[in-house]
Protein backbone atom coordinates (compact mmCIF):
# COMPACT_ATOMS: atom_id res chain seq x y z
CA UNK A 1 0.00 0.00 0.00
CA UNK A 2 1.56 3.14 -1.03
CA UNK A 3 0.64 5.94 1.32
CA UNK A 4 1.92 9.43 1.74
CA UNK A 5 1.56 12.31 4.20
CA UNK A 6 -0.98 14.50 2.97
CA UNK A 7 -3.47 11.73 1.39
CA UNK A 8 -6.99 10.99 2.96
CA UNK A 9 -5.92 8.99 5.86
CA UNK A 10 -9.49 8.19 7.29
CA UNK A 11 -10.42 6.95 3.77
CA UNK A 12 -7.47 5.05 3.31
CA UNK A 13 -7.68 3.27 6.79
CA UNK A 14 -11.26 2.45 6.25
CA UNK A 15 -10.67 0.77 3.09
CA UNK A 16 -8.20 -1.19 4.76
CA UNK A 17 -10.32 -2.39 7.26
CA UNK A 18 -13.19 -2.42 5.16
CA UNK A 19 -14.74 -6.10 4.77
CA UNK A 20 -17.65 -7.65 3.07
CA UNK A 21 -19.27 -9.48 5.89
CA UNK A 22 -21.49 -12.09 3.76
CA UNK A 23 -18.52 -13.04 1.41
CA UNK A 24 -16.21 -13.08 4.48
CA UNK A 25 -18.68 -14.92 6.46
CA UNK A 26 -18.69 -17.52 3.67
CA UNK A 27 -15.20 -18.07 3.41
CA UNK A 28 -15.35 -18.66 7.40
CA UNK A 29 -18.06 -20.93 7.41
CA UNK A 30 -16.21 -22.60 4.49
CA UNK A 31 -13.06 -23.04 5.81
CA UNK A 32 -14.23 -23.88 9.07
CA UNK A 33 -16.20 -27.28 7.24
CA UNK A 34 -12.99 -28.20 5.55
CA UNK A 35 -11.08 -27.68 8.74
CA UNK A 36 -13.50 -30.00 10.66
CA UNK A 37 -13.21 -32.94 7.64
CA UNK A 38 -9.76 -32.68 8.19
CA UNK A 39 -9.62 -33.32 11.72
CA UNK A 40 -12.16 -35.64 11.37
CA UNK A 41 -14.45 -33.82 13.80
CA UNK A 42 -18.45 -33.18 14.32
CA UNK A 43 -19.02 -30.21 15.96
CA UNK A 44 -17.50 -27.29 17.45
CA UNK A 45 -17.22 -26.27 21.46
CA UNK A 46 -16.19 -23.02 22.70
CA UNK A 47 -16.58 -21.11 25.48
CA UNK A 48 -18.95 -18.35 25.59
CA UNK A 49 -18.09 -15.19 27.67
CA UNK A 50 -20.50 -12.50 26.52
CA UNK A 51 -18.33 -10.61 24.66
CA UNK A 52 -18.17 -9.29 20.81
CA UNK A 53 -15.07 -12.22 19.68
CA UNK A 54 -16.88 -15.22 21.53
CA UNK A 55 -20.38 -13.99 20.07
CA UNK A 56 -19.58 -13.74 16.87
CA UNK A 57 -18.24 -16.92 17.13
CA UNK A 58 -21.32 -18.52 18.03
CA UNK A 59 -23.10 -17.30 15.04
CA UNK A 60 -19.81 -18.79 12.97
CA UNK A 61 -20.21 -21.70 14.00
CA UNK A 62 -23.70 -22.34 13.88
CA UNK A 63 -23.48 -21.74 10.70
CA UNK A 64 -20.55 -24.00 9.72
CA UNK A 65 -22.28 -26.91 11.33
CA UNK A 66 -25.85 -26.52 12.52
CA UNK A 67 -26.45 -25.17 15.89
CA UNK A 68 -27.13 -28.73 16.98
CA UNK A 69 -23.93 -29.76 16.50
CA UNK A 70 -22.47 -26.45 18.67
CA UNK A 71 -21.80 -26.78 22.72
CA UNK A 72 -21.14 -23.31 24.42
CA UNK A 73 -19.35 -23.59 27.86
CA UNK A 74 -20.78 -20.73 30.55
CA UNK A 75 -17.48 -20.92 32.62
CA UNK A 76 -18.04 -18.73 35.84
CA UNK A 77 -15.71 -17.79 38.65
CA UNK A 78 -15.49 -15.95 42.19
CA UNK A 79 -14.31 -12.48 40.49
CA UNK A 80 -16.53 -13.07 37.22
CA UNK A 81 -19.07 -10.35 36.27
CA UNK A 82 -22.57 -11.94 36.62
CA UNK A 83 -23.30 -9.80 33.53
CA UNK A 84 -20.88 -12.07 31.64
CA UNK A 85 -23.61 -15.03 32.05
CA UNK A 86 -26.89 -13.15 31.17
CA UNK A 87 -25.12 -11.80 28.30
CA UNK A 88 -23.75 -15.32 27.20
CA UNK A 89 -27.10 -16.74 27.62
CA UNK A 90 -28.60 -14.13 25.44
CA UNK A 91 -26.23 -15.30 22.90
CA UNK A 92 -27.23 -18.40 22.79
CA UNK A 93 -30.61 -18.01 22.65
CA UNK A 94 -30.11 -16.00 19.60
CA UNK A 95 -28.57 -18.42 17.81
CA UNK A 96 -30.28 -21.84 19.17
CA UNK A 97 -26.76 -23.69 20.66
CA UNK A 98 -27.06 -25.51 23.53
CA UNK A 99 -25.29 -23.92 26.69
CA UNK A 100 -24.09 -25.58 29.84
CA UNK A 101 -23.08 -23.49 33.02
CA UNK A 102 -19.82 -24.73 34.45
CA UNK A 103 -18.62 -22.90 37.31
CA UNK A 104 -15.09 -23.31 37.86
CA UNK A 105 -14.68 -21.52 41.39
CA UNK A 106 -14.58 -24.20 43.72
CA UNK A 107 -11.64 -26.19 41.17
CA UNK A 108 -9.71 -22.88 41.23
CA UNK A 109 -10.45 -22.56 44.77
CA UNK A 110 -9.04 -26.14 45.20
CA UNK A 111 -5.72 -25.52 43.45
CA UNK A 112 -5.43 -22.56 45.24
CA UNK A 113 -5.96 -20.08 42.29
CA UNK A 114 -7.38 -17.27 44.69
CA UNK A 115 -4.81 -17.56 47.76
CA UNK A 116 -1.78 -18.04 46.09
CA UNK A 117 -2.89 -14.61 44.18
CA UNK A 118 -4.03 -12.94 47.41
CA UNK A 119 -0.17 -14.17 49.28
CA UNK A 120 1.64 -12.54 46.30
CA UNK A 121 -0.64 -9.18 46.69
CA UNK A 122 0.07 -9.27 50.32
CA UNK A 123 3.17 -8.89 50.45
CA UNK A 124 2.90 -5.30 48.66
CA UNK A 125 -0.52 -4.50 50.71
CA UNK A 126 -0.67 -7.20 54.49
CA UNK A 127 -4.26 -5.99 55.31
CA UNK A 128 -5.46 -7.50 51.51
CA UNK A 129 -8.25 -10.36 52.59
CA UNK A 130 -11.92 -10.88 52.51
CA UNK A 131 -13.56 -7.72 51.16
CA UNK A 132 -10.93 -6.10 49.06
CA UNK A 133 -10.68 -5.74 45.32
CA UNK A 134 -7.82 -5.55 42.83
CA UNK A 135 -6.58 -5.68 39.26
CA UNK A 136 -3.77 -5.26 37.20
CA UNK A 137 -2.96 -1.94 35.14
CA UNK A 138 -0.23 -1.18 32.23
CA UNK A 139 1.44 2.04 32.27
CA UNK A 140 -0.23 3.88 29.08
CA UNK A 141 2.62 4.18 26.15
CA UNK A 142 1.21 7.16 24.89
CA UNK A 143 2.78 8.54 27.79
CA UNK A 144 5.70 7.00 28.66
CA UNK A 145 8.90 5.57 26.69
CA UNK A 146 10.68 2.03 27.12
CA UNK A 147 9.09 -0.60 28.32
CA UNK A 148 5.75 -0.61 29.98
CA UNK A 149 5.20 -0.90 33.91
CA UNK A 150 2.44 -3.07 35.54
CA UNK A 151 1.29 -1.44 38.46
CA UNK A 152 -1.06 -3.20 41.45
CA UNK A 153 -4.90 -1.34 42.16
CA UNK A 154 -6.40 -2.03 45.38
CA UNK A 155 -9.50 -1.29 46.84
CA UNK A 156 -10.16 -1.58 50.06
CA UNK A 157 -13.55 -2.37 52.11
CA UNK A 158 -14.36 0.68 52.18
CA UNK A 159 -13.98 1.41 48.53
CA UNK A 160 -10.73 3.79 48.51
CA UNK A 161 -8.18 2.55 45.47
CA UNK A 162 -4.81 3.12 46.17
CA UNK A 163 -1.92 2.18 43.03
CA UNK A 164 1.39 0.76 43.84
CA UNK A 165 4.40 -0.19 41.87
CA UNK A 166 4.80 -3.74 41.57
CA UNK A 167 8.42 -5.81 41.80
CA UNK A 168 8.45 -8.21 38.73
CA UNK A 169 8.61 -11.57 41.10
CA UNK A 170 4.95 -10.31 42.82
CA UNK A 171 4.07 -9.22 39.02
CA UNK A 172 4.68 -12.62 37.78
CA UNK A 173 3.36 -14.29 41.07
CA UNK A 174 -0.07 -12.71 40.25
CA UNK A 175 -0.28 -13.40 36.58
CA UNK A 176 0.89 -17.15 37.03
CA UNK A 177 -2.29 -17.67 39.70
CA UNK A 178 -4.59 -16.09 37.80
CA UNK A 179 -3.86 -17.63 34.42
CA UNK A 180 -4.95 -20.36 36.19
CA UNK A 181 -8.54 -19.52 35.41
CA UNK A 182 -7.94 -19.33 31.80
CA UNK A 183 -6.16 -23.21 31.47
CA UNK A 184 -8.71 -24.77 34.21
CA UNK A 185 -11.34 -23.08 31.24
CA UNK A 186 -9.68 -24.84 28.53
CA UNK A 187 -9.72 -28.09 30.71
CA UNK A 188 -13.27 -28.12 30.88
CA UNK A 189 -13.93 -27.34 26.91
CA UNK A 190 -11.49 -30.32 25.83
CA UNK A 191 -13.37 -32.46 28.43
CA UNK A 192 -16.55 -31.79 26.66
CA UNK A 193 -15.26 -31.81 23.24
CA UNK A 194 -13.33 -35.05 24.01
CA UNK A 195 -16.70 -36.69 24.90
CA UNK A 196 -18.95 -35.15 22.09
CA UNK A 197 -15.99 -36.01 19.81
CA UNK A 198 -16.21 -31.45 18.79
CA UNK A 199 -13.08 -29.39 17.89
CA UNK A 200 -12.24 -26.72 20.53
CA UNK A 201 -13.27 -22.96 19.12
CA UNK A 202 -10.45 -20.45 20.05
CA UNK A 203 -11.88 -16.67 19.92
CA UNK A 204 -8.92 -14.24 19.56
CA UNK A 205 -9.23 -11.47 16.91
CA UNK A 206 -6.38 -10.27 14.93
CA UNK A 207 -5.23 -7.68 17.94
CA UNK A 208 -5.10 -10.52 20.54
CA UNK A 209 -3.51 -13.02 18.15
CA UNK A 210 -0.75 -10.58 16.86
CA UNK A 211 0.02 -9.08 20.61
CA UNK A 212 -0.10 -12.19 22.48
CA UNK A 213 -3.14 -11.24 24.31
CA UNK A 214 -4.00 -15.08 25.97
CA UNK A 215 -2.44 -17.69 28.09
CA UNK A 216 -0.31 -20.35 26.47
CA UNK A 217 -2.35 -23.61 27.00
CA UNK A 218 -5.40 -21.63 28.56
CA UNK A 219 -7.23 -19.26 25.58
CA UNK A 220 -4.61 -19.80 23.31
CA UNK A 221 -5.40 -23.30 23.09
CA UNK A 222 -7.63 -24.48 20.36
CA UNK A 223 -7.94 -26.57 17.21
CA UNK A 224 -9.58 -23.74 15.24
CA UNK A 225 -9.32 -19.83 15.75
CA UNK A 226 -11.73 -18.75 12.65
CA UNK A 227 -11.74 -14.98 13.22
CA UNK A 228 -7.90 -14.58 14.10
CA UNK A 229 -7.00 -13.01 11.12
CA UNK A 230 -9.89 -10.13 11.19
CA UNK A 231 -9.41 -6.84 13.00
CA UNK A 232 -11.67 -5.99 16.18
CA UNK A 233 -13.15 -3.63 13.74
CA UNK A 234 -13.89 -6.54 11.18
CA UNK A 235 -15.22 -8.48 13.95
CA UNK A 236 -17.87 -5.79 14.77
CA UNK A 237 -18.68 -5.66 11.34
CA UNK A 238 -19.25 -8.95 11.03
CA UNK A 239 -21.54 -8.95 14.25
CA UNK A 240 -23.92 -6.55 13.03
CA UNK A 241 -24.53 -8.51 9.78
CA UNK A 242 -24.71 -12.25 11.75
CA UNK A 243 -27.30 -10.49 14.25
CA UNK A 244 -25.40 -10.40 17.33
CA UNK A 245 -27.31 -8.61 19.68
CA UNK A 246 -26.95 -5.03 19.89
CA UNK A 247 -26.36 -4.61 23.97
CA UNK A 248 -23.09 -7.08 22.94
CA UNK A 249 -22.04 -5.12 20.17
CA UNK A 250 -22.34 -2.18 22.12
CA UNK A 251 -20.66 -3.74 25.77
CA UNK A 252 -17.09 -2.07 25.97
CA UNK A 253 -14.46 -5.22 25.59
CA UNK A 254 -13.06 -6.30 29.24
CA UNK A 255 -10.72 -9.22 30.55
CA UNK A 256 -13.47 -9.90 32.60
CA UNK A 257 -10.71 -11.80 34.37
CA UNK A 258 -9.99 -9.44 38.15
CA UNK A 259 -12.06 -8.69 40.80
CA UNK A 260 -11.87 -5.14 40.51
CA UNK A 261 -13.54 -3.85 36.57
CA UNK A 262 -10.42 -3.90 33.58
CA UNK A 263 -10.78 -2.35 30.19
CA UNK A 264 -8.50 -3.88 27.90
CA UNK A 265 -6.30 -1.00 27.26
CA UNK A 266 -6.08 -0.53 30.94
CA UNK A 267 -4.52 -4.60 31.05
CA UNK A 268 -2.52 -4.40 27.86
CA UNK A 269 -3.20 -2.24 24.80
CA UNK A 270 -2.11 1.04 24.54
CA UNK A 271 -5.53 2.62 23.24
CA UNK A 272 -9.37 1.50 23.02
CA UNK A 273 -9.29 -1.05 20.22
CA UNK A 274 -10.63 1.26 17.12
CA UNK A 275 -7.65 3.10 17.48
CA UNK A 276 -5.28 -0.11 17.90
CA UNK A 277 -6.82 -1.48 14.76
CA UNK A 278 -5.81 1.90 12.75
CA UNK A 279 -2.11 1.46 14.37
CA UNK A 280 -1.62 -2.19 13.74
CA UNK A 281 -3.29 -1.72 9.95
CA UNK A 282 -1.12 0.70 9.17
CA UNK A 283 2.01 -0.91 10.76
CA UNK A 284 1.36 -4.06 8.70
CA UNK A 285 0.78 -1.87 5.71
CA UNK A 286 3.30 0.26 5.49
CA UNK A 287 1.43 3.79 6.15
CA UNK A 288 3.22 6.85 7.14
CA UNK A 289 2.93 7.66 10.92
CA UNK A 290 1.71 10.94 9.76
CA UNK A 291 -1.19 9.90 7.65
CA UNK A 292 -2.02 7.18 10.78
CA UNK A 293 -2.24 9.73 13.17
CA UNK A 294 -4.25 12.21 11.12
CA UNK A 295 -7.03 8.50 11.40
CA UNK A 296 -6.54 7.83 14.80
CA UNK A 297 -6.50 11.34 16.36
CA UNK A 298 -2.71 11.21 17.41
CA UNK A 299 0.44 12.44 16.11
CA UNK A 300 3.19 10.89 14.56
CA UNK A 301 5.53 10.87 17.71
CA UNK A 302 2.99 9.16 19.51
CA UNK A 303 1.78 6.50 16.43
CA UNK A 304 5.66 5.81 16.81
CA UNK A 305 5.71 4.46 20.41
CA UNK A 306 2.40 2.95 19.57
CA UNK A 307 4.31 0.90 17.13
CA UNK A 308 7.20 0.48 19.01
CA UNK A 309 4.58 -0.98 21.91
CA UNK A 310 3.46 -3.33 19.46
CA UNK A 311 6.71 -4.66 18.45
CA UNK A 312 8.17 -5.09 21.94
CA UNK A 313 4.69 -7.19 22.61
CA UNK A 314 5.56 -9.32 19.39
CA UNK A 315 8.85 -9.97 20.83
CA UNK A 316 8.14 -10.77 24.56
CA UNK A 317 5.00 -12.89 23.75
CA UNK A 318 6.46 -14.90 20.48
CA UNK A 319 7.02 -18.14 22.16
CA UNK A 320 2.97 -18.36 23.12
CA UNK A 321 2.47 -18.95 19.13
CA UNK A 322 5.58 -21.66 19.10
CA UNK A 323 4.39 -25.63 18.76
CA UNK A 324 7.12 -27.47 21.62
CA UNK A 325 10.89 -27.20 20.64
CA UNK A 326 12.47 -30.50 19.64
CA UNK A 327 16.03 -31.33 19.38
CA UNK A 328 15.34 -33.11 16.40
CA UNK A 329 12.06 -33.06 13.89
CA UNK A 330 10.38 -36.43 13.68
CA UNK A 331 9.90 -36.40 10.16
CA UNK A 332 7.50 -39.20 9.83
CA UNK A 333 4.29 -37.42 12.35
CA UNK A 334 4.70 -33.90 10.39
CA UNK A 335 4.83 -30.67 12.31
Amino acid sequence: MSVRPGDDAQTILAQALAIAPAAETDRIVTALRQQLRGIRKRGLVLGLSGGIDSSVSVALAARAVGPQNVLCLFMPENDSDPESLRLGRLVAGTFGVEAIVEDIGPTLRAMGCYQRRDAFIRELVPEYGEGWASKIVIANALEHEGYNISSLVVQDPKGKQTKLRMPLPIYLGIVAATNMKQRTRKQIEYFHADRLNFAVLGTPNRLEYDQGFFVKNGDGAADVKPIAHLYKTQVYALAAYLGVPEEIRNRPPTTDTYSLAQTQEEFYFSLPYDRMDLCLCGLNNGVAAEVVGQAAGLDASQVERVWADIAAKRKATRYLHLRPQLVDEVEEVGT
